[in-house]
């Protein structure tokens, strides 16, 4: 039934434009764009970020950050935490236009999407219903609740997709969404693939950690670690992942797996070392690094279960290197990545998108990034081939 109210649509937005530029309210004529991060944690939700901010600059609309989304145990519903409380959005600024969710609610949003005009975008039907169901489980509904923000109707957008770099896909969706007709394109979902599009990683230089996450990462560097060189490494080894990890043999692009494997594999296949790597492969690659920096005398553990602080530190013994990590209850996988990204070396895993943001960070600094297990070691008699790791 919106499609037979563009015309009014088109007057109430060329009416807001006039009154915000009245009101010293600044619009973008050429819309905007929001979503709900409704898949995985941070490291799936960064992934989603850099394509939907792809996206957007495709469209040229502004893009609308929203909060990420985390869950704590013993809580039933997701924690919607702003998008500045981890990223400095002044930085990202220079990249494209955004806005954040809060300020767009409270500044914008009546000016261009009335509630009575609020209309959810999906691919197809959501669930059983002939809707996107914007709202139905969590995180969705404790999503949009936090911004108070209700769907009347739904827009199925496919067959149309993402990939904005081949073909004429910007133009298909400007014309079938012309901005005074739907100034709010909000999906129910990223509008981004997964993993990261490879057109897509470079965007990760937009993102830059607040002033006070990177004062806690060189305070935790410069008061906890040895003076010296260190390598930071990620151990993910939950009970989920190692379960995740049974499907590396039927999945061969596992999560962040085309980091390392390539889009289309060509640099190989995903074996369970690289997803769940044994104590003793990690050990092997932590040596190879020590041994051709002798200014490393230490290393930073992030992991979201076992850091393996003992085993690492007998096994290290006699290099002279000790393993750390964060302390205390509150352990803050931000600040771990914070830390990783200023590592003078990284081991990382190369299934794991979590790892996946350190591995693009350090690019866009140029600093080294390794992988548990990649590549592959044929055999004992070979290993020593690989110590350029």
């Amino acid at each position: 039934m919106f499609r037979n109210k563009k015309l009014i649509v088109f007057c109430l937005f060329l009416t807001n434009i006039i009154t915000s530029f009245c009101n010293n309210v600044e619009l973008d004529v050429n819309g905007y764009v929001a979503y709900c991060p409704c898949m995985g944690r941070f490291g799936n939700q960064a992934d989603h970020f850099l394509g939907a901010l792809g996206f957007a600059k495709s469209l040229n609309r502004t893009l609308i950050l929203p909060a990420w989304v985390e869950y704590r145990t013993g809580e039933l519903k997701s924690l919607q935490i702003p998008f500045n409380t981890y990223f400095n959005v002044t930085h990202l600024k220079i990249c494209h236009k955004v806005i954040l969710m809060e300020e767009f609610m409270k500044e914008i949003a009546s000016n261009v999407w009335p509630p009575e005009y609020r209309i959810a975008f999906c691919y197809s039907p959501r669930g059983n219903t002939t809707t996107c169901n914007p709202k139905e489980g969590n995180p969705f509904g404790p999503f949009w609740d936090t911004y108070n923000i209700d769907f009347v109707d739904s827009e199925f957008y496919g067959p149309m997709h993402y990939d904005m770099y081949h073909g004429d896909m910007a133009n298909q969706w400007k014309k079938k969404y012309p901005v005074v007709a739907w100034p709010v394109l909000a999906f129910t979902g990223a509008p981004a693939t997964f993993p990261v599009q490879l057109e897509n990683k470079y965007l990760q230089k937009c993102l830059q950690w607040t002033d006070e996450i990177s004062e806690k990462a060189k305070n935790f560097i410069k008061q906890k670690l040895p003076a010296g060189a260190f390598i930071g490494i990620h151990l993910r080894n939950g009970i989920d992942w190692v379960r995740a990890c049974e499907f590396t043999s039927s999945s061969p692009n596992l999560f962040a797996a085309p980091q390392c494997l390539g889009y289309r594999n060509e640099r190989g296949k995903a074996t369970t070392t690289m997803c769940f790597p044994p104590l003793d492969i990690i050990l092997r690659h932590v040596k190879r690094v020590i041994r051709n920096d002798n200014n490393i005398k230490s290393i930073f553990v992030a992991s979201d279960n076992n850091y393996m602080i003992n085993e690492l530190n007998n096994a290290l013994a006699r290099m002279e290197v000790r393993a750390f990590r964060q302390e205390g209850r509150n352990v803050s996988p931000h600040l771990d990545l914070a830390i990783l990204g200023k590592a003078n070396y990284f081991i990382g895993n190369c299934i794991s998108t979590f790892s996946a943001f350190v591995a693009r960070e350090r690019e866009v600094k140029g600093l080294p990034t390794f992988f548990w297990g990649f590549p592959p070691e044929k055999s004992a008699a070979t290993s020593s081939t690989h110590e350029e790791l």
